[in-house]
């Protein structure tokens, strides 16, 4: 009898050093906000109602590189930056700007894309606009949270800027003749337009942007330690080449990829 019990410990020995009697480290799950409108960057898939986008799979690259999974979390973008910080979500992986502003509520990774705004006027309208000084005395709109609103306000140049709530509504708007003009992310704007949702709106080539930056991942101040692990996993997508596909793959030019 003794030596079956000897017999057992030892094999139960031989098994923990084999690694069997060790539990699996479950691997972190990053939540990360994005949004259902802003496509290519991030839009709401209805086939798989799911967000998919630009950001979406540059995120998930970089959790695969840093060792971490994602849980995208669907959120308007105006409200992308409270719910970081009240801990609903984790990061944010949108189209969003690195600004100043930004920076001191929460922090970025270093630049994922760099664009400035498009501006989109009625296809009747064939002016060469390049600057707001064009549109002088013009009611026109951007989208509620993004840079573009306070760079239309602060120009002095327009009575009423209209603050939209989505993407859609605005682009509906100037293609109905409702508002001379709207302004956006470039990219987002082209790539909707190729829709053929919008057939009486056009993106004006002339324009010259004010407001051009860089997309960012968002997380909170204090979390450094994510901080890091996404800056590593966007240096390693960057370095082979893995980021300049998945901007292919959307439309948008590698060129553009800041480095």
């Amino acid at each position: 009898m003794r030596r079956m019990i000897r017999a057992a410990g030892a094999a139960l020995v031989l098994l923990a050093g084999a690694g069997f009697a060790r539990p699996a480290v479950a691997q972190e799950t990053v939540r990360v906000g994005s949004t259902p409108t802003g496509i290519p960057f991030t839009f709401l898939d209805t086939k798989t109602n799911t967000i998919q986008g630009v950001m979406v799979d540059v995120i998930t690259a970089i959790g695969k590189q840093a060792g971490f999974s994602v849980q995208i979390e669907p959120f308007q973008f105006s409200s992308l930056i409270a719910a970081l910080n009240a801990r609903k979500i984790d990061a944010i992986s949108a189209a969003m700007f690195i600004t100043p502003p930004r920076q001191e509520v929460i922090a970025f990774s270093g630049p994922v894309y760099s664009y400035g705004e498009g501006m989109v006027v009625p296809k009747a309208d064939t002016k060469a606009y390049t600057a707001f000084s064009d549109l002088k005395g013009e009611t026109v709109g951007a989208q509620v949270g993004t840079a573009f609103v306070d760079a239309l306000k602060k120009s002095g140049q327009f009575p009423e800027v209209k603050v939209y709530d989505t993407f859609p509504d605005m682009l509906r708007d100037v293609n109905a003749g409702r508002v001379k003009a709207i302004f956006a992310d470039s990219p987002i704007i082209a790539y909707n337009l190729k829709s053929g949702n919008f057939p009486n709106a056009h993106l004006v080539a002339s324009y010259k942007p004010v407001v051009v930056g860089s997309v960012g991942i968002g997380v909170r101040k204090d979390d450094t330690a994510l901080l890091a692990k996404i800056n590593a996993g966007l240096a390693k997508i960057k370095e082979s080449g893995e980021l300049a596909k998945i901007l292919e793959k959307w439309g948008l030019q590698p060129s553009v990829n800041p480095s």
